[in-house]
């Protein structure tokens, strides 16, 4: 007669996904220390990152703008220049009803209302900014911007009909401006250059009209 013979099988080993070990005993397993598994910061933080550079540099700009001016304005008598290097770098104060270098003098009000145009949007685009030389080209056009405005609604002849403070004259052939007009044409030229070599305002990076997310997209 046959005696019933039982063979042992090892147990089965269930393992539950959500038994896994937590993220600073497997970076500990792998050499790593806990600080070295922590996650990048968020797309968050470096928003919060780079909007404060752009109001500070805004700031900047416009504080410089408007100190200059009253400096200007205090100290100096219209039609009397005062020459810095002989006839090519001057001082003269004049008052213009027009856009940046005098142009448009006769569209005052509408000039007015196309800058506070730019500060608000300017300061909403700044809100989704995770780039800082796009923070530095976009603050130094909202610093500007303000200045300007700044004089379209406060100085004479009245709110929206305010004439802008000039007083740099580089030789005689170029346009009477002001430091907000150089804050704006600087700002303009460098986002310019920040696009050409594909610098976005979202941090990223774009080569030959590729941007950085397809190329890692292509590697995996």
């Amino acid at each position: 007669m046959m005696s019933d013979v039982s063979i042992d099988r090892p147990r089965e080993q269930h393992i539950d996904d959500h038994d896994e070990p937590p993220r600073e005993e497997a970076a500990a397993a792998a050499g790593a220390s806990p600080q070295d598994a922590e996650p990048e910061p968020a797309a968050g933080s470096l928003r919060r990152r780079t909007l404060p550079v752009l109001l500070a540099v805004a700031a900047v700009a416009f504080a410089l703008d408007l100190g200059t001016k009253c400096l200007v304005v205090a100290k100096m008598t219209p039609g009397e220049p005062v020459s810095i290097i002989g006839d090519v770098v001057r001082l003269v104060l004049i008052r213009n009803p027009g856009a940046a270098f005098s142009m448009a003098t006769g569209m005052t009000w509408l000039l007015t209302l196309i800058a506070a145009a730019v500060v608000v949007g300017v300061i909403r685009i700044g809100r989704s900014l995770r780039s800082v030389g796009w923070a530095v080209g976009l603050g130094l056009v909202l610093g500007g911007a303000i200045g300007n405005l700044t004089d379209r609604l406060f100085r004479a002849p009245g709110p929206l009909q305010g004439h802008v403070v000039d007083f740099i004259s580089v030789t005689k052939w170029w346009p009477v401006f002001n430091m907000a007009d150089s804050a704006i044409v600087c700002g303009a030229i460098l986002l310019v250059v920040l696009t050409v070599f594909g610098f976005e305002p979202d941090g990223g990076r774009t080569h030959s009209g590729r941007s950085d997310s397809d190329t890692e997209g292509e590697a995996e």
